[in-house]
């Protein structure tokens, strides 16, 4: 592929609009590293995969991979590669957008979940999504207020751990609250107006007193809007509300930040 203004083109750069991708079903995935692991995880759902003139070379293992696994490897100038996507860095793959239902993902029992309600900023969506892959999570939820789990930043903030851990989009927090609760998972929210100081739920870890989190136990955490947090309704839907302890000057912590340390402290807790 040489004409970088061909429909095929075109249509590839179109999955950048969510009503293309929402017409399609498929989205993009841009980048060695997610494309990577895309063709290792979940080979089936890549419809065509498309490779600059370095690729074959900087890439070999990711094209043969995809080779192996009987996906379409497309060929293609760098003007054609830049056009489809100028974060490709000469390779992408065009996905199937199928995920899996919430009831599905709770059915496997999960220890230790994240949440996402009203999240609008995709980097920091992307972001979370990776630090619970990190922490070790067993799936991470998205409330339908918040971005879209395939719009290109947040696929590319991912950094492939979207392909690595079951992702569950849509539904009224207060709906993903009861699902949780009723598949045995402590819901805590957390933000920085919280009446438990995380240090302190993990000085008890394990032998927590009643009225107090455990944080050794199947626990979710629901994480609110980056400008303005929780709302008290939303607050008040958790079994407890958490702060994160801040021991110098700064205001706040950044949403995904947080995120990673509240998920990281479950995943410490429970490894006891």
């Amino acid at each position: 592929m040489t004409n970088p203004r061909a429909d095929r083109v075109k249509h590839v750069r179109s999955l950048a609009q969510r009503s293309v991708r929402r017409r399609t079903g498929t989205f993009l995935v841009e980048g060695p590293q997610s494309v990577r692991e895309v063709v290792a995880e979940t080979p089936g759902r890549v419809r065509e995969l498309y490779a600059g003139p370095d690729a074959g070379e900087r890439y070999a293992d990711v094209v043969a991979a995809a080779e192996a696994a009987g996906i379409r490897v497309r060929a293609g100038s760098a003007e054609v590669l830049d056009a489809m996507s100028p974060d490709a860095q000469q390779l992408l793959a065009v996905v199937d957008a199928a995920q899996p239902d919430r009831a599905e993902v709770l059915a496997r029992g999960p220890r230790l979940v994240a949440v996402l309600s009203q999240v609008r900023d995709p980097g920091n969506a992307g972001t979370v999504v990776r630090a619970a892959d990190a922490a070790g999570a067993d799936a991470v939820v998205l409330t339908g207020a918040s971005v879209d789990l395939h719009n290109p930043k947040v696929v590319r903030s991912t950094a492939g751990s979207l392909f690595h851990l079951p992702v569950a989009t849509g539904g009224e927090l207060v709906d993903v609250v009861a699902d949780l609760r009723a598949a045995g998972l402590a819901v805590l929210a957390a933000d920085g107006r919280g009446e438990h100081d995380l240090d302190d739920l993990l000085d008890v870890a394990g032998r927590a007193p009643a009225g107090v989190p455990d944080l050794a136990a199947p626990t979710a955490w629901v994480f609110g809007n980056e400008a303005w947090g929780m709302t008290e309704a939303d607050r008040a839907l958790a079994d407890a509300v958490v702060r994160v302890p801040i021991r110098g000057r700064a205001e706040s912590l950044n949403l995904a930040t947080a995120a990673a340390v509240c998920l990281f402290a479950s995943a410490r807790a429970q490894r006891r």
